[in-house]
Parts: structure tokens; sequence; C-alpha cells
């Protein structure tokens, strides 16, 4: 028996947008159409999962107060835009 590899974040993110222009044309039928939202959702759900895992990962430079620069682990939220 072969084990189903999950998709990385690439991968899912480009099938994502293959989902997104079938569902844009419009020309699939609501079976299909349903399915299509379907597995997007579970795409999206998972590269959000990966985004986060992948945040936990990094460090914000910050300055201290006597002008060095020290790495902090990033928390939860914690995400500068």
């Amino acid at each position: 028996m072969t084990e189903k590899k999950e998709p990385n974040f690439e991968q899912s993110l480009a099938r994502m947008d293959e989902i997104i222009e079938k569902l844009e044309r419009g020309d699939a039928a609501l079976e299909d159409s349903m399915k299509l939202y379907e597995e997007g959702t579970r795409l999206a759900h998972r590269c959000e999962t990966l985004l986060r895992k992948a945040e936990q990962h990094v460090s914000k430079l910050t300055k201290t107060p006597d002008g060095s620069v020290e790495a902090i682990k990033m928390e939860g939220n914690d995400v500068e835009a």
C-alpha cells in the first residue's frame, strides 16, 4: 500500500490557482464546482496551517537599548504588516 504524501505549500497554492481559474470560468457542472470548492477549502486550510508552522520558526530582529541587535522568537500573532 502506497502512502499519499501531502502537497507542500507551493503545490497547494498552485492547485488552488487552478481551482480558482476553473471556478471563475463557470463552465463546470454544479456538482464538479462543489467538489472543486471543497478541495480548495481543504487546500486553503492546509496552506494556513503550513504558514503558521513557518511563522513559529521565524525570528524578528530587534534593536536593543544599547544599540545591538538581537533575534527574538515571534509568538502567535506578533507579525508586523
